[in-house]
């Protein structure tokens, strides 16, 4: 099977396709992926994973995963691309921020991200919202579609939010996802990170902080926060030309061996290793 690499000529795309029969080839792109299945069932591939889709699936697709599709019946697909640009344009915005949020812990695994219920209702209203301003085309179809679209991937990153620490389920209430959008952040101003911090910003108390926080999501607040940081890492590594030094500094890690040292000793080896490994893995690809 053949591999198709493409690139975005726009801060967002999107596109509706319906399609009997998607071509036969393994898709990669340096952008980010949104896919809608409005309709149509059938098995989609993601790095060497597969997953039963059909309406009302949302996936995501990072830079340098890999995907294709075979349907079983006729679908009607939704893609809808950002770049970095785009991101960039709004890192300094609550929205940017949690456009960071989906970059440093989007899931690589298969399957539709749409963890909490209430959401799956929104985001098909949301795009048949943006087919019908793309079809009417209407004074400000434009901007309108643009703020579509920002709520598009703020949705995303709620899911996003909802899944990333194992335990926390579909009903998890607002006080957790409080914390995690204040570890977000802050995650570059570690003096906000002490737990005394966090829990008067929040006004809960530190010892109640601690073991709710536990309870709700199967890691203390160190975990992570490690976890998160260490995430963060991963993406820089993957994704971008920075070094190791530039990364200490940026994420305000005490010099290069203490990073190595946490690294190796959550991922088995140390940054560089693991950038080489995976560049290599993706030059064989």
């Amino acid at each position: 099977m053949s591999q198709a690499k493409s690139v975005l000529h726009q801060p967002f795309e999107f596109e509706f396709r319906q399609l009997s029969i998607f071509p036969k080839r393994t898709y990669q792109h340096n952008f980010f992926l949104l896919i809608y299945i409005v309709e149509g069932t059938g098995i989609q591939y993601l790095n060497n994973h597969r997953f039963n889709y059909r309406k009302g699936n949302l996936f995501l697709i990072t830079p340098q995963d890999t995907y294709s599709f075979d349907i079983a019946n006729s679908s009607q697909f939704f893609f809808l691309s950002f770049n970095s640009s785009y991101i960039k344009e709004r890192r300094e915005t609550d929205w940017g921020q949690q456009m960071d949020f989906i970059l440093h812990n989007a899931s690589h695994r298969p399957g539709c991200i749409l963890k909490n219920r209430i959401d799956k209702p929104l985001i098909a209203s949301l795009v048949e919202s943006i087919m019908q301003e793309d079809n009417n085309r209407q004074l400000y179809h434009s901007k309108i579609t643009e703020q579509i679209v920002n709520t598009i991937i703020l949705v995303v990153a709620r899911n996003i939010a909802l899944k990333l620490p194992k335990n926390i389920k579909e009903t998890t209430g607002e006080p957790v996802l409080d914390i995690l959008h204040y570890i977000q952040e802050n995650i570059f101003s570690p003096e906000n990170l002490k737990i005394d911090v966090i829990g008067a910003h929040l006004g809960i108390s530190q010892t109640y902080l601690g073991k709710y926080f536990k309870k709700q999501t199967g890691e203390t607040l160190k975990q992570y926060i490690i976890n998160y940081k260490l995430r963060m890492v991963e993406t820089r590594l993957l994704h971008s030309d920075m070094r190791i030094n530039e990364i200490v500094y940026e994420l305000n890690f005490t010099d290069e061996s203490h990073l190595n040292r946490l690294f190796r000793k959550y991922k088995g080896l140390n940054p560089s290793e693991f950038r080489k490994i995976q560049l290599l893995n993706t030059s064989k690809s």
